[in-house]
């Protein structure tokens, strides 16, 4: 397994690639966020750690970028920035999990063999379908009868997860376990938001306005009459 580390603190740097070369994985470290858009370019990695403040290009920007070229490489965000809202802008805008400094050295590494575990699931199609709804599981695009819908992550993950779950109904609890990490669960009122930004993305692209069914008091599912 191959993990490129972005970190302009030299000193954390060669902790973490210190401690990941023990775990006998491989680890190229880069010092701005530059320098991880052409090593990223260049290299095949299982794994980005990447920081938050960086020098040339920042870490929010280096994720998003990748995310918009299609790059589902696992990332994981190692950063002093440590307020709530910080969390959910990294994770909205594509990484897989957040660490903040200072961090307990076999926590982050628990968390970097979960991220590596996920990327090796192996998935038997990259289209997914729920009618006229569409979505490319390899490039985490969604169209409705050849429109295409813009999408954050999360909406990506939400809509993800109901078409591979059916008309299965997900609770409250499905959901969140499944799109956010453990350490950064959110409450009802989050979902419902996601929920509803998504509804309307769907709506506006000619799917029914409950394509995405809301079963009063057990949760959603994808609705049976589409």
């Amino acid at each position: 397994m191959k993990i490129l580390v972005v970190e302009d603190d030299l000193r954390i740097a060669s902790i973490v690639k210190e401690c990941l070369c023990k775990q006998n994985y491989t680890v190229d470290v880069v010092e701005d966020g530059e320098l991880a858009l052409t090593c990223v370019d260049a290299t095949h990695y299982d794994l980005l750690i990447l920081d938050w403040m960086l020098p040339k290009l920042d870490g929010l920007a280096v994720c998003k970028q990748l995310r918009d070229q299609g790059n589902s490489t696992s990332i994981l965000m190692l950063t002093a920035r440590d307020k709530s809202s910080d969390k959910v802008q990294g994770l909205d805008v594509g990484a897989d999990d957040y660490v903040v400094k200072p961090f307990d050295i076999p926590e982050l590494l628990a968390r970097v063999r979960a991220l590596l575990r996920r990327s090796q699931i192996p998935i038997a199609s990259t289209t997914l379908s729920w009618g006229l709804l569409e979505i490319d599981t390899a490039k985490h695009e969604i169209v409705y009868d050849q429109n295409p819908i813009s999408s954050t992550p999360k909406e990506y993950s939400l809509v993800e997860l109901f078409v591979r779950s059916g008309d299965r109904i997900l609770s409250y609890d499905n959901i969140i376990e499944a799109v956010w990490t453990f350490d950064d669960s959110p409450g009802k009122d989050v979902v419902k938001t996601h929920l509803k930004s998504i509804r309307q993305k769907l709506k506006k692209a000619g799917a029914p306005a409950d394509i995405i069914e809301n079963v009063y008091g057990v949760g959603y599912r994808m609705n049976p009459k589409y």
